[in-house]
């Protein structure tokens, strides 16, 4: 499943970002990365009024970032994908606005309201599972390192280059 998420929407619902920081999209992606790593689905999420609009260079492999362009709106672009989305029910859509949440009822969308979204976003990671090994903090001291090194006979050696 993949959310489609009107971005200044959601903002405006969050408790720890808020719409007038200049940072703010950058903000909700970074929490959309991580939700999705923890849920292991993939966002697509809108802002208004980007130039020259598309795609950023804020995407990863998990959220895809889009700008409407300056003459249009989130939503015109939101509306736009939910009736060009091939498999519908593949999708979740995110947002308060009326009429885009009219358009995904149209097309079979589960739909979340932003507010709804939110409290997703705000849950803690689940605790791990018994018997799974959570990654430990591995930052070592630069005297930590010179004890593995002499350890296993690696100080100084010529790296072999292949």
């Amino acid at each position: 499943m993949t959310y489609l998420i009107d971005g200044h929407n959601l903002i405006g619902r969050l408790r720890d970002i808020r719409l007038d920081d200049p940072h703010d999209e950058a903000k909700l992606v970074q929490k959309l990365i991580g939700f999705a790593a923890r849920t292991e689905r993939m966002c697509v999420v809108v802002f208004d009024r980007g130039l020259p609009g598309g795609q950023s260079r804020m995407s990863t492999r998990t959220v895809t970032v889009i700008f409407a362009p300056y003459s249009s709106s989130a939503d015109k672009v939101m509306i736009d994908r939910i009736y060009k989305a091939k498999n519908p029910k593949e999708w979740t859509v995110v947002t308060s606005d009326n009429d885009v949440l009219e358009a995904a009822h149209r097309r079979k969308m589960q739909t979340l309201k932003s507010i709804q979204f939110a409290e997703l976003l705000q849950r803690p990671a689940p605790p791990a599972k018994p018997g799974v090994d959570v990654a430990a903090d591995v930052r070592l001291s630069p005297k930590e390192v010179d004890e593995w090194l002499d350890l296993f006979n690696q100080r100084d050696r010529p790296q072999n280059s292949s």
